[in-house]
Parts: structure tokens; sequence; C-alpha cells
């Protein structure tokens, strides 16, 4: 694949064959940003794991302490009282069978985040096909199908994401964006594989964090060395 000079530049900034502590991959990562926009920053985990086997699924939610930098739009499946409930915490589209309708018809797509009360899933189910391959579909595990929508509306509001395994067993997450600055981008990505080590399966063998890479949306990677997420929780340092 042949990149542009840009790229060409920026990769200069990375040595590929070294694995970077987390400040200082977070300092370069940053200084690889050369696109005119303000660029998202991911972070690419792979993970010691067989997703195939339902026993090693890793899958969860966390809300970031800085946010994701990004204006998140929330639909919201709710009847009755709690229609109210999710319009105040900040919903931007709130209903129930015609919001079904709305996407299978029109092919409306234009929300972040699908939060679902349990009572509402025998309507959001039928929405699977178009839901589930987009990710983006309500599940009980990261939260976004729970009674209590106004909390979930705020938490992605705030910046929840989900994290889940793919079919080659990578977890793809955005963590933020350049202008946060390196600091801030640890602080998210500190919270992000906390929450991804304290999910380990408990039939996970072997080295659980194979190898965790971050970059810019056109930026190289720059590899973060995995020991450090080899024994317990990651702690922010002091």
């Amino acid at each position: 694949m042949k990149h542009g000079k840009k790229y060409q530049d920026s990769s200069k900034l990375v040595d590929r064959a070294k694995l970077y502590e987390t400040a200082e991959a977070f300092d370069v990562c940053t200084k690889t940003a050369k696109a005119k926009f303000d660029e998202t920053v991911e972070v690419h985990v792979r993970l010691g794991v067989d997703s195939r086997h339902a026993d090693q699924q890793v899958r969860g939610a966390v809300v970031l302490p800085n946010g994701t930098g990004k204006n998140v739009r929330v639909l919201v499946f709710a009847k009755n009282e709690k229609v109210a409930q999710a319009q105040e915490a900040g919903a931007d589209y709130v209903g129930a069978e015609d919001m079904m309708q709305k996407i299978q018809s029109e092919g409306w797509m234009d929300f972040d985040v699908v939060i679902a009360s349990p009572d509402m899933m025998g309507v959001v189910g039928r929405l699977g096909r178009i839901l589930g391959p987009r990710g983006l579909m309500p599940n009980p595990k990261a939260g976004t199908v729970t009674p209590d929508v106004a909390r979930a509306v705020k938490e992605a509001k705030a910046g929840k994401i989900e994290y889940r395994l793919d079919k080659t067993n990578i977890i793809h997450c955005p963590i933020g964006k350049v202008s946060f600055g390196a600091e801030k981008l640890q602080q998210n990505f500190d919270t992000l594989m906390n929450a991804i080590v304290r999910a380990k399966p408990a039939a996970a063998k072997g080295q659980y964090v194979r190898s965790c890479v971050v970059a810019t949306t056109m930026g190289p990677g720059v590899k973060i060395n995995p020991a450090r997420f080899a024994a317990a929780p990651v702690v922010e340092e002091q």
C-alpha cells in the first residue's frame, strides 16, 4: 500500500521496532497527526483469547474520564414515563414502533448509540439485521439495555464507549482527539485498559494482552509494550 508524503513524514517519527512505554507512546502519537482536521486517536488491542468460544468473549463498556471528543447522537427506545426521562437526560431521539419503522422503511441511521428499556427489546429485536452488523444493537453487558434509560443516556453523552472482540480477537476503540493532548489521552487509555484487563475470561490461558497499538486517523501505529498489562490491572502513575 502506497502512502502519501504526510504519512511518510509521520512514519519517520516512529521507531517501528520499539515497544514504547505509555507516556512516550502518546507523545509520539500526537506528533504524527498531520491532517487539517482534529484526528481521532484509536487503540487496537490483540488479546490471547479465542472469540469463537463463548467462555472467552471480552465485551463491556466504560466511561472515559475525558470523553471522546465526539458529539454522540443517542436514540432511545422507550414508552410511558421513560420517554420524558430519556428526553430530560439529553437523548436526541426517543420513540418505540415509530422509530423502528423509520429505520426499516427509510433506512434512517442518524444516531451513534441505541439504548432500550428491557420492555422494548421485542421491538428492537426486529432491527437485529440492521443494527447488529453496525455494532449498534443494545446489549445488557454494555449497559444499553437498562430500566434506567436516563443514566445510560448521560453516560453515552459523557463519553461511554463499548469494547468488544472482533473475529480476529482484536478490540478497536476510539479514546479521544489529538487536541486532547498526550496526558488526557493517556488517562482515557488507562481507563479503557483497566476495564479490558479486568474483563479477562477465566478460560484465557497464557499471555492475555498480546499487542497494543495506538494511532491517529491518518497516522502510523505506535506500539505500546504489552508487558505492563501482564499481571495486575493498570494503575495510573502517581
